[in-house]
């Protein structure tokens, strides 16, 4: 069996961690000056890292099967997940009808569509020099802004501009990564990070919906003209910003470094509580109270919880459409009982 490599599931787990933990703080953006930064700065990179990881781990793409693995991984859990979340939101809020909107992906599930188009797309762009297809992403990312048809339809908008990202880590390499860990480079990406720390606070108006990548230009107050420049500059920082998160991963094993092969599970289970807490009486509570250290504690407990054992042996069933967890803790037990 192949050895897991530690350092890109203490990458995995802490960026899940940010997920969690940022759509925590959403809530209170507009109530809190020190959420609304804390927000923005890990709205720089953790998503365009999650997609990177994920463009780094689909080198298999011309292995025989590859293409029907990640449609069962990902299409077929996203379409359970469409259902799960329409039933869901229809007794949340009450709805008179129930709707069911395929092509119109439930808050995060967009990841599921966009990661698997960028599967798909990389069958064309991997065979272009790396310079060339990055260019050509790029370009595309620019210009989708302009095209309101490109929106949440399908995860069109996010599939076109988080592509880059994608992209680039299925062009690099463990060696690149390597050289990000090194001191020299890790001063430097203390350095960028306190720059864009600095930059976020002196503009404190930056619209954080740029991060998303799920807008078109019109949407935005005075970016139709200049909607390519303003994306460029959100690339740059998105790009920086990335880096410099890889630079400070730790390498060796951690008591958390095993959940990082769960974070599938995390992203598509959290956001049935994170849901239910916004526009309960909770969240108004929590904000009345110091909303970032009680946030913090409970993402951090959400997030072990999600990627326990436990949580994962029930939900494996859904999520993965196998059984084997379930399977093994049977075994294990039936064995602790048979040497008791």
């Amino acid at each position: 069996m192949k050895k897991r490599d530690y350092y890109f599931d203490n990458a995995k787990i802490l960026l899940i961690f940010l997920v969690v933990f940022g759509h925590f703080l959403q809530s209170y953006i507009e109530t809190s000056s020190f959420i609304s930064f804390l927000y923005k700065f890990i709205y720089t990179f953790h998503m365009p890292a999650f997609i990177l990881i994920s463009g780094f781990f689909a080198k298999g793409i011309y292995e025989k099967g590859y293409i029907a693995k990640i449609t069962k991984k990902l299409i077929i859990p996203y379409i359970l997940f469409q259902i799960v979340y329409a039933v869901f939101y229809y007794f949340l809020h009450s709805k008179d009808t129930f709707k069911l909107e395929l092509f119109q992906p439930h808050w995060s599930l967009w990841f599921l569509i966009s990661l698997f188009c960028w599967n798909i797309m990389l069958l064309a762009f991997s065979r272009l020099k790396p310079r060339v297809a990055l260019t050509i992403a790029l370009l595309a990312g620019l210009g989708a802004g302009y095209f309101d048809w490109i929106s949440t339809y399908f995860s069109l908008s996010r599939t076109v501009v988080f592509f880059p990202f994608f992209l680039a880590g299925y062009f690099l390499s463990k060696k690149h990564f390597k050289e990000l860990v090194q001191s020299r480079a890790k001063v430097a990406s203390l350095l960028v990070m306190l720059i864009v720390a600095t930059g976020i606070l002196v503009f404190p108006d930056l619209n954080e919906k740029w991060f998303f990548g799920s807008k078109a230009y019109s949407e935005f107050e005075n970016a139709e003209m200049f909607g390519m420049l303003q994306r460029a500059g959100i690339y740059i920082v998105q790009f920086t910003m990335t880096a410099c998160f890889f630079a400070f991963v730790p390498r060796r094993q951690f008591f958390f470094t095993r959940w990082g092969k769960n974070t599938l599970y995390v992203y598509l289970l959290h956001g049935f509580i994170v849901r239910t807490f916004r526009g309960s009486d909770l969240e108004g509570y929590v904000d009345q109270v110091q909303a970032f250290p009680l946030l913090l504690v409970v993402s951090l407990l959400l997030t072990a919880l999600l990627s326990s054992k436990f949580i994962t042996s029930i939900t494996q069933p859904i999520i993965e459409l196998k059984w084997s967890k379930l399977k093994h803790a049977a075994n294990q037990q039936r064995n602790e009982y048979s040497s008791s």
